[in-house]
């Protein structure tokens, strides 16, 4: 087996939007690099247009089946599809394997009660999936050629635009394992008590699923040890049951994407693909930045632009201000994200913004949208996840900063604005969920007069 590298013009694109997605890849695969050595091959760095690239390659190393994990969103999808036939017409076997996924959706598509079509809907797919386990596969049992083939240099920093995305000593791989183990160690045990707590731990596996430093299959495999666990709690128990349903969450959504994802930027669900979201707000740039005079909305998105990453409770809050309270079209933010997130996981950002935005595979009649103080209350009472992402706060107590409406009249007031600098609200959250509720209603009896008159 020879393991290669192709950098065509797409993944070099993607990985041009984040410098922080960038550097990590970066350091992924000089650690992938370093572990090929360590047993005695060497990993092959190709530069050029995917198909002809592989196929010359394939030709040099004289193979006769090749390998890659496949793509779940529209482009990818037609890129595989083009590179196996590339492959086949030159007279070798081409073969995609599921690997981002913890169980393959082939698996979960068969036990579809339509035979093979896949799940719109999350509940049965959860279903089917928890009678499934993922694959055994030990990347120690696969033999690796020693070869002389030619390798370009590893992708570093200048290949995408990103200064300092360069090469690392830190062991990638390494650093996943480390983390899954401290996960499971304790805080997967209290997941479902916390996991709707902002300043909460989470598995932090995000990136590393994406670029698969850590297999999806043995987070699901070392879940099912630690819940063999004869002493755990029935809280505990039903802890580990929530994050292997994250686990779920995720494979729905590539899954999603593989089966239903004709176009990239297509909604799922029809009546909605004409729905007027806007491209604009006034407040838009307010949203970007952290400032919209919502605690708990400015504390996600600083934490994303510092970080590159946004705990997942937040998320959901977020994406709704901006799909509901701006009215703004999701894909605005799914394209804001992508500019800073690590992770790589488009069919799984498309699928989540989709079900934030209630065009997705949600079947709820209306969106849930989400009052960004009561879900600060909710999520962060005692507002330690606030004051850490914005330090116009941090001098004011937890009262102040999540009850700003305490005068008669419920005015939006107080410590909160003013001296310390933190702006007023850019609107009321209230009016503007109304009217979008009236717009959402308005529209569901236009398609389905249209329906029935069709």
């Amino acid at each position: 087996m020879v393991a290669a590298l192709v950098l065509d013009r797409a993944l070099e694109d993607r990985l041009r939007r984040s410098p922080r997605r960038a550097a990590f890849y970066c350091r992924a695969v000089a650690s992938l690099a370093r572990e090929l050595r360590e047993r005695g091959t060497q990993l092959v760095v190709r530069r050029g247009p995917r198909r002809a690239t592989v196929v010359r390659l394939a030709r040099e190393a004289g193979a006769r089946t090749v390998v890659w994990s496949a793509s779940y969103e529209a482009l990818g999808k037609g890129a595989d599809r083009d590179l196996q036939a590339a492959l086949e017409e030159a007279g070798m076997r081409a073969l995609v394997v599921h690997d981002a996924p913890s169980i393959s959706p082939d698996e979960t598509s068969a036990l579809h009660s339509e035979g093979g079509s896949g799940y719109r809907a999350l509940a049965p797919f959860v279903a089917a999936w928890t009678g499934l386990a993922p694959a055994e596969l030990d990347p120690r049992e696969l033999t690796f050629a020693a070869h002389a083939l030619h390798s370009e240099t590893l992708p570093n920093g200048g290949d995408f635009d990103a200064p300092g995305a360069e090469f690392s000593d830190l062991d990638v791989q390494a650093e996943a394992a480390s983390a899954l183990q401290a996960f499971l160690a304790g805080p997967v045990l209290g997941y479902r008590a916390e996991r709707g707590a902002a300043a909460a731990e989470t598995s932090r596996l995000s990136a590393h699923l994406a670029f698969g430093t850590i297999g999806a299959g043995t987070v699901a495999r070392r879940l099912a040890t630690r819940a063999a666990d004869p002493f755990l709690l029935v809280e505990e128990r039903t802890s580990l049951d929530a994050f292997r349903r994250a686990l779920a969450t995720r494979d729905f959504f590539l899954q999603l994407a593989l089966h239903f994802d004709e176009r990239l930027d297509r909604v799922l669900q029809p009546k909605m693909r004409d729905f007027p979201f806007a491209s604009h707000h006034p407040a838009l740039e307010a949203w970007r930045e952290g400032r919209t005079g919502y605690p708990l909305v400015d504390a996600g998105v600083r934490q994303l632009r510092r970080t590159g990453w946004m705990h997942p409770s937040v998320r959901p809050i977020v994406a709704s201000f901006l799909c509901f309270d701006l009215g703004v079209d999701w894909r605005a933010g799914r394209d804001e994200w992508e500019g800073h997130l690590v992770e790589d996981d488009l069919a799984v950002a498309n699928g989540n913004w989709q079900w934030i935005a209630g065009v997705g595979a949600d079947q709820a009649a209306y969106p849930r949208i989400y009052h960004p103080l009561k879900a600060a209350r909710r999520l962060d009472p005692a507002a330690t996840f606030i004051r850490r992402w914005v330090p116009e706060l941090t001098s004011l107590p937890a009262a102040s900063i999540l009850n700003p409406a305490e005068r008669s009249g419920g005015q939006l007031a107080l410590p909160l604005f003013g001296a310390s600098g933190y702006p007023a609200p850019v609107l009321d959250h209230e009016v503007a969920a109304r009217a979008f509720l009236k717009r959402y209603a308005a529209h569901a009896r236009s398609q389905s007069a249209r329906s029935l008159g069709g």
